[in-house]
């Protein structure tokens, strides 16, 4: 199925607190990242949020499903609780907060 542009528009805009978050089109899917870290994935119009122990603490008890077949399971956050605003961000925020800083990639080799 996809995820729809309009999905990504929409928890685009319910995340604006957040400064650093961006948003990427991943295999026909897409990875959401605050600070650089990739914090969650939005599948088949569906939020799926990385495990951490910081997310557990604020969801309280998650759901937990694959983002797509074979994953490991995420904290799915059904699509009424992405109304409020200052609730999703503060999920996305605790998240990023744990999650290790990505290690840089090694520089490219010029072509010979």
């Amino acid at each position: 199925m996809g995820t729809r542009a309009e999905t990504i528009e929409f928890l685009t805009d319910q995340l604006s607190a957040l400064p650093s978050l961006r948003t990427r089109r991943m295999f026909g899917e897409y990875g959401v990242y605050c600070d650089d870290k990739i914090v969650a994935l939005v599948c088949d119009d569906t939020l799926f949020v990385k495990p951490t122990e910081a997310g557990r603490a604020y969801l309280g008890t998650p759901e937990e499903a694959p983002a797509y077949p074979g994953s490991k399971p995420y904290f799915k956050v059904d699509g009424d609780r992405w109304e409020d605003r200052d609730w999703l961000a503060g999920l996305i925020d605790c998240t990023a907060a744990e999650l290790p800083v990505p290690k840089p990639k090694p520089a490219r080799k010029p072509k010979k």
